[in-house]
């Protein structure tokens, strides 16, 4: 599929000054890219990208922003059928283990989705938002590829220089 429009992300304020960096999640690995595979987790929703960011404990500081996305090769993980088609299913989608497997210094599930997808040319996936208190309005994209020009064109949102970033 294909994805034009608005994506938010909630950035931990250390990162604020770099917004389109996916080193925070290369560095720690995620739900869909192993430790060393950048990534940036994005959300259709402000809301949803708020819940992404604080999944645990009190609510943390955080820097909000949007992109405009023009992201020509996505994988829409939220159709069961283009799941079943990779041998998947929501279940394993949802798998609540992921993290336990990656701190063994091992390969999740849906890591191993994430590297079969990027081998495969998708610049990202649309999955469901699994967040604590997410509902099924809540929608991530995750994005592996992504720059200044299509296929997976992406732009910070900040006509104002807010946030003092100057793409390289």
């Amino acid at each position: 599929m294909e994805f034009i429009g608005t994506l938010y992300r909630a950035l931990n304020p250390l990162w604020a000054r770099e917004p389109l960096s996916g080193e925070g999640a290369a560095q720690f690995g995620g739900r869909f890219n192993a430790r060393g595979t950048p990534a940036l987790y994005t959300s259709l929703r402000p809301e949803t990208a708020m819940r992404e960011a604080n999944q645990a404990g009190a609510f943390q500081p955080i820097t909000l922003v949007a992109y405009a996305a023009e992201i020509e090769k996505v994988f829409n993980a939220t159709d069961t059928g283009a799941l079943a088609s990779i041998g998947f299913d929501a279940a394993m989608l949802a798998d609540p283990c992921w993290r336990d497997t990656m701190l063994t210094d091992k390969i999740s599930g849906t890591q191993r989705l994430a590297r079969s997808l990027i081998e495969q040319g998708f610049s990202g996936m649309l999955a469901p938002s699994y967040a604590p208190q997410a509902t099924a309005e809540d929608r991530n994209l995750v994005l592996w590829s992504w720059g200044t020009s299509l296929p997976a064109k992406l732009r910070l949102i900040d006509d104002q220089g807010r946030l003092g970033y100057l793409p390289s």
